[in-house]
């Protein structure tokens, strides 16, 4: 081994293990990856609301500027546990701090992962993130689709208060990424990157119903597995291959898999579920640079298994969703393209399991299609109670391994 060979491994081994002691029984409770940059905000307090996975007795927010142009600052930052709507339970709420100060100034491209705050979470239980805007910021950092409603528009610094002063809401995330919780016991954090599958595109707003939603819930019922945090990296029209353009979103999961998986704390596994996007974009999108080919999506996701693998993090694959029947979706080249993707991950070997999503939710009188029972009427998303039967593909024995 060259000196700088072994240099270059001394230094891996200190930052893993510097990662690790920093991360020790922290695991992700609550994930929502930022996809695309959002309208312009004037000074303003904002409130959202998010459900963790799982419970512990301490948390942390990580806050992200990934599409600002311009430093970002948030002058005031508070969490507490939601009493309904944008109503925070009375003796709950506790101010955020970052590196010992209120505000914090965040890099355009990046984010800011808050200190600890003593507060019991249960697990599944609903909090209210308060964020204060001292100052318009031009360009913010969004989750699009975000199936919560998010309070915006409060005058001056309304983080303290407890019945959230102003009526004005969104749809979209804005700014939060990650809400972490400290356990007893070693964090675990199962990691999933999709697309709208995962995001929930046909559940109700406000309802938790996204599949990765109901496999929390399966969890909790089972002792061994409760602590298990899920981070949700699922973002609506995302792709293995490229970048988001037309009404495809986010950036790449090559491009965004470690900062949406990999990194974190507490990852043992992680699940992708995509390559539908990557193939019905090469028909709809006129760009040379936006069309690929069913190996060059299966390089992809070999190169995803590759990078788990490296870090020493299990990752299962699902296959690929039927989408018969929607316009303009669907084509016949388009369904050979994801029988062979949906029988290279059956039986390459690349993955250390395979969740068969395609084989549980299709119609078994026409394959091609979702089953009516689990379709939510678009023929291409499921609806909640497909949603509950993809969760119920996951074996938890794997999680016990």
């Amino acid at each position: 081994m060259t000196a700088r060979a072994l240099a270059t491994l001394l230094l891996y081994a200190l930052l893993t293990t510097t990662s690790t002691a920093a991360n020790q029984g922290w695991r992700t409770g609550w994930s929502s990856a930022p996809d695309s940059d959002g309208p312009a905000l004037p000074a303003q307090t904002l409130r959202q609301v998010v459900r963790t996975s799982a419970g512990g007795t301490r948390v942390r927010i990580r806050l992200s500027n990934l599409f600002g142009k311009a430093p970002l600052t948030v002058g005031a930052a508070r969490v507490g546990l939601s009493a309904g709507g944008a109503h925070v339970a009375p003796g709950s709420d506790r101010a955020l701090l970052f590196g010992g100060r209120t505000a914090v100034t965040i890099a355009a491209g990046s984010s800011a992962l808050s200190d600890p705050v003593d507060l019991a979470v249960g697990a599944r239980q609903q909090l209210a993130v308060s964020l204060y805007l001292p100052a318009q910021v031009d360009v913010s950092t969004v989750h699009g689709f975000a199936l919560q409603t998010a309070y915006l528009n409060a005058p001056g610094d309304a983080t303290r208060s407890a019945d959230f002063p102003s009526t004005a809401t969104d749809d979209s995330r804005y700014f939060i990424s990650d809400v972490e919780v400290m356990g007893t016991d070693a964090g675990r954090t199962l990691a999933i990157v999709g697309d709208s599958i995962a995001d929930g595109v046909g559940a109700g707003t406000g309802h938790d119903a996204r599949w990765p939603d109901a496999l929390a819930a399966r969890l909790q019922g089972d002792p061994l597995l409760a602590t298990i945090g899920i981070a949700n990296g699922g973002i609506a029209g995302n792709r293995v291959l490229n970048d988001g353009a037309g009404i495809f979103v986010g950036p790449s999961a090559l491009s965004r898999f470690g900062r949406d998986a990999l990194d974190k704390p507490g990852v043992r596994w992680i699940l992708v579920h995509e390559g539908v996007n990557d193939i019905t974009a090469t028909q709809m999108l006129a760009e040379p640079a936006q069309h690929v080919t069913v190996e060059q999506i299966e390089a992809g996701l070999r190169t995803l298994a590759e990078r788990a693998h490296a870090r020493g993090i299990r990752i299962w694959a699902g296959t690929l969703m039927p989408l018969a029947g929607t316009k303009p979706f669907y084509s016949e080249a388009a369904e050979r393209q994801r029988q062979a993707v949906n029988a290279w991950i059956r039986t390459a070997g690349v993955f250390d399991s395979v969740i068969d999503f395609d084989a549980a939710l299709r119609d078994p009188l026409e394959p091609t299609r979702l089953n009516p029972a689990y379709d939510s009427g678009d023929h291409l998303h499921p609806n909640e109670a497909g949603y509950r039967l993809m969760a119920q593909q996951i074996d938890l024995r794997l999680l016990n391994r």
